[in-house]
């Protein structure tokens, strides 16, 4: 049995401990989204590579929290979580929302904790210049529904039940409220190398948007395409995680 391990104050869940691990790969998932969505990377990337992924407040298991009021608070309160767990090489990974989420926590970090970052993976994610106030039209319930099965992924398919979309619109609107009020604040780039992930199909992320992420480097960048949409990353698992042990483990590396 997997056994959970939670860290002040249960920001963060690793599914798999590998206290031996090399390196420690942060997960932060998109608008909506929860830790679990990367319980299987936990057996599915290299023993020496240890996932830990963040829960927001408002979900699953930390459901009877608010959700962060914004951006701001939400980062500054991982940022200060994520500390202790910083004690060997890091990497973080964001998807959709997350990506922005991951790269402000990594502009959050303590000075001296910055180079234990080694790269940040941002996905399907439009840069913070470019993040845009949802359109009017996604303020209400059923316009954000819309949206959110536009994108697709296993999600979105769960809102069809009444019971599910309950405990989900909260969630959803909490997030998108995030989403609604940031502004990038411009500041130094990133000392770590940056891979922009990007779907074939995702018309909301396209390889040009992704390309807008070599700015926020003074290290390495690369955009990288992988077949399937906005949620590339449940299709094409298996080549994306392929992809991460490539970049990850210098082992691997021909």
């Amino acid at each position: 049995m997997n056994t959970i391990v939670a860290c002040r104050p249960s920001w963060f869940r690793t599914f798999v401990p590998r206290p031996a691990a090399e390196l420690r790969l942060f997960c932060f998932p998109h608008a909506g989204g929860a830790a679990s969505a990367f319980r299987s990377w936990a057996t599915g990337l290299p023993a020496s590579v240890e996932v830990t992924a963040v829960q927001y407040p408002g979900r699953q298991d930390r459901y009877d929290e608010n959700p962060a009021p914004d951006m701001a608070t939400l980062v500054q309160e991982i940022s200060e979580a994520i500390v202790p767990l910083i004690d060997r090489p890091v990497a973080f990974f964001g998807h959709s929302m997350g990506g922005t989420v991951a790269y402000e926590v990594a502009r959050a970090l303590p000075r001296e904790l910055r180079p234990a970052l080694v790269r940040l993976f941002a996905s399907a994610r439009k840069t913070p210049d470019e993040c845009r106030p949802p359109a009017p039209e996604l303020r209400s319930d059923d316009g954000l529904l819309r949206y959110i099965c536009g994108l697709g992924g296993a999600g979105a398919a769960l809102l069809a039940e009444p019971e599910l979309l309950a405990v989900a619109l909260p969630v959803l609107r909490g997030d998108f409220r995030l989403i609604d009020t940031y502004r990038h604040v411009p500041g130094a780039p990133l000392m770590c190398p940056v891979t922009a992930l990007v779907g074939t199909d995702d018309t909301h992320n396209t390889p040009a948007d992704a390309q807008g992420w070599s700015r926020y480097t003074t290290s390495g960048f690369e955009v990288c395409v992988l077949p399937g949409g906005h949620f590339y990353l449940e299709t094409a698992t298996e080549e994306l995680l392929e992809l991460l042990t490539d970049r990850l483990v210098p082992a691997h590396r021909p």
